[in-house]
């Protein structure tokens, strides 16, 4: 049977539960039972996305049996922390890492990263004499330009992703995505700044001042997996007194990378 392993920052979780949910061909989704999975599992619950979990140690369970199971087609998808950006060598030498615990019961993986600090621009190339027998593929633009990063895709690759940033230049912007909306506390690290949360707050707002972040862009990706995104958005610019503005996002990216590979194993 053929074998995709999805490997992905958990932010985006709803990118990967869309692409399960609108390909029937997928015959049996495997979901790596890690910190990092509560978050999807409810939501393949709630959508009644069929799965099974396995630990990481128990992935090796999984063959490419012959017979009748020749035909079938596995999705097998394992989330990293978001953290894990703060430290780019950190991510890249993780990411590796799982590559090659995966490759063995995988007939090809897609990392759903972009660049991601400069660190994962050869991932490809890297592992193409190392894993032979499993092409590995990350995230790229319909220019064959790996993005930036996870808004980069969802905005639609490196041009669309420079002219959003010149058209908001006049004020510092986040733009989040429903999954960012519901993470921000972890991403400005309100928990991680002080003991004191007041102060920490106080110190993440005078930061705000000094480098001119204003602004947070609601990126409507059409996805409704991550409830409350209004309601997200609106207590982030609430806390640091910021404006809301709105931007349009897809899911094209993510589903041209996935098809491709897909194509690529199973054909």
């Amino acid at each position: 049977m053929a074998v995709m392993s999805i490997l992905s920052c958990k932010i985006l979780e709803d990118e990967i539960l869309w692409i399960l949910e609108n390909d029937p061909s997928i015959d049996e989704i495997i979901v790596v039972e890690n910190e990092n999975s509560g978050e999807i599992l409810d939501k393949m619950e709630k959508c009644g996305c069929t799965h099974k979990v396995f630990s990481l140690d128990e992935i090796s369970e999984i063959s490419q049996n012959d017979g009748n199971e020749s035909e079938n087609y596995t999705v097998l998808v394992c989330l990293l922390e978001l953290g894990l950006h703060e430290w780019p060598e950190k991510l890249k030498n993780k990411v590796y890492e799982t590559v090659e615990m995966l490759a063995p019961c995988s007939s090809g993986i897609l990392l759903f990263y972009g660049l991601c600090g400069n660190v994962l621009g050869y991932v490809e190339k890297d592992f193409a004499s190392r894993l032979p027998d499993c092409p590995v593929r990350i995230l790229k633009d319909n220019s064959c330009k790996v993005v930036d990063d996870c808004i980069g895709a969802t905005l639609g690759g490196s041009e669309q992703y420079l002219k959003v940033l010149k058209s908001v230049s006049d004020v510092g912007t986040y733009l989040f995505t429903p999954m960012f909306s519901i993470a921000w506390n972890e991403f400005v690290h309100l928990d991680k700044l002080h003991k004191d949360p007041e102060k920490a707050l106080k110190m993440m707002k005078k930061t705000h001042e000094i480098t001119g972040y204003g602004r947070v862009a609601k990126l409507n990706t059409g996805l409704s997996y991550t409830e409350n995104f209004d309601d997200n958005i609106r207590e982030f610019a609430d806390t640091f007194g910021f404006e809301v503005m709105e931007l349009e996002g897809n899911q094209e990216i993510f589903d041209k990378c996935y098809r491709e590979l897909r194509t690529e194993i199973c054909d």
